[in-house]
């Protein structure tokens, strides 16, 4: 590439010398020297001046165009001053100015053409000269490079700095399909119960309430203990988690993948909702039934004298796990908020001496305390948390699985070409063992 250009501009530098310094050269001087410029394979000339930076703005293609115009100038004059002296002027001479200036005249005629309709590309297409640079519109001209194949002699480029400023899309538009999604927080509550499905709008079922063991060893022809048991009967109405959105029937109808990502949206929004009623839900209709709810779980009631130090939230969740075994249930999940457990990781960091390895930093805290796996989620409130064995403590009914559903006649949406896009869940939690759900406040006074 270094010895294309050299040679190119040495090309373009004898070519120009010939012009601009042939003035005091002898008639047949002049004329060999303009038929060589004439009959010489501009290409790789111009090229060379472009490539080694010549002509790379519209000021050095002037200033070029500019010495070429006056080098043909003086040789009119000296071919002027020629027939003065002796009567007339050589047919060589003759033939190289006539042929110039055909050219000249010919490189004003695509002037106005690259006025009229901007710089093209040599295979006839359009020419992005912010992406090609000046130089790089100039060899790409279908015109430049006609002149170069000798068809022509002469050109003149009126090359303006288009330098863009401004906010408008000169370049058009790049859209990409569909939407960019915002935060889909991982919906893990749900996935600890058993599910079942359900074909009723009120789940009814008998809870153990208190039951008296008093079996016991007894002699031959003894009377035996007698043991009790109390029920409760409860009843969990099927709760609706619903909620919608309205939309253009243009945009449901252009837009598919627009369209299918407010489905989605939708139908996120409801399954985040029934995570959190699961883990907080009142029971006051329409809400369900949630773990934290009064009555629906066992407070670990512990005091933070009795917890200790050091790691007292470490220290916490160990006895409550060992107070559900005791119990007689397999604890199968901790509920935390990511911020709590957050706590527990950095007073790790802080205990003396570090209770962790570097396999630990490196690798990071498994998700997992006392070997009960440990479930972020941010439907448990900051400082509150829960350990509990999912599948005896409660369990999902499924009435409506989430669905979609559309409808323009829904108020004004007919005359305003709207259609109105619903998302609904219809379901039960039903807590069947208290005593397999325990919890309360993280750091207990």
């Amino acid at each position: 590439m270094k010895t294309f250009k050299f040679i190119g501009l040495c090309m373009a530098s004898f070519g120009l010398l010939i012009l601009a310094f042939n003035v005091g050269a002898a008639p047949h001087e002049v004329a060999a020297g303009l038929s060589g410029l004439a009959s010489l394979d501009h290409s790789p000339l111009f090229t060379g001046l472009l490539m080694a930076g010549t002509v790379g703005n519209s000021d050095a293609v002037m200033k070029m165009l500019d010495g070429v115009e006056k080098s043909i100038a003086d040789f009119q004059m000296k071919a002027q001053r020629e027939l003065q002296e002796s009567g007339r002027v050589s047919t060589e001479t003759k033939n190289a100015l006539d042929d110039v200036q055909l050219r000249q005249r010919e490189f004003a005629d695509r002037l106005l053409m690259i006025e009229q309709k901007g710089v093209a590309s040599a295979d006839g297409g359009s020419f992005s000269g912010r992406s090609q640079g000046w130089g790089g519109q100039i060899v790409n001209n279908a015109t430049f490079n006609e002149m170069m194949r000798g068809g022509r002699a002469r050109a003149k480029f009126d090359i303006q700095n288009n330098t863009l400023t401004g906010s408008g899309n000169i370049g058009g538009v790049d859209r990409r399909p569909g939407m960019v999604p915002g935060a889909f927080a991982p919906l893990r509550v749900e996935d600890l119960f058993q599910h079942f499905p359900t074909d009723s709008p009120l789940i009814e079922y008998s809870r153990e309430n208190v039951f008296t063991n008093a079996a016991a060893e007894t002699t031959e022809g003894g009377s035996a203990s007698e043991s009790s048991l109390t029920v409760t009967l409860v009843q969990q109405p099927v709760s609706s988690v619903t909620h919608f959105m309205k939309v253009s029937k243009q945009l449901a109808a252009d837009n598919a993948l627009m369209a299918a990502y407010i489905n989605a949206r939708l139908m996120y929004g409801v399954q985040r909702r029934v995570d959190a009623q699961i883990v907080n839900g009142n029971g006051t209709a329409p809400n369900m039934n949630g773990l934290l709810q009064t009555g629906n779980f066992t407070a670990h009631g512990y005091t933070a004298a009795q917890v200790g130090t050091p790691l007292p939230k470490h220290r916490l969740i160990r006895k409550v796990i060992a107070d559900l075994r005791s119990a007689g249930y397999t604890p199968s999940a901790i509920l935390l908020n990511p911020a709590d457990w957050l706590a527990f990781d950095l007073d790790l960091l802080s205990s003396t001496p570090a209770a962790v390895s570097s396999s630990d930093i490196a690798n990071g805290f498994q998700q997992m305390l006392f070997g009960v796996p440990v479930v972020e989620t941010s439907s448990v409130t900051i400082d509150t948390f829960v350990v509990l064995d999912a599948l005896a403590a409660a369990s999902i009914f499924d009435r409506q699985d989430v669905g979609i559903e559309v409808s323009d006649s829904d108020g004004d949406n007919f005359t305003k070409g709207l259609l109105t896009v619903k998302a609904e869940r219809r379901l039960a939690l039903a807590i069947e063992q208290t005593g397999a759900i325990r919890g309360g406040d993280l750091t207990p006074a």
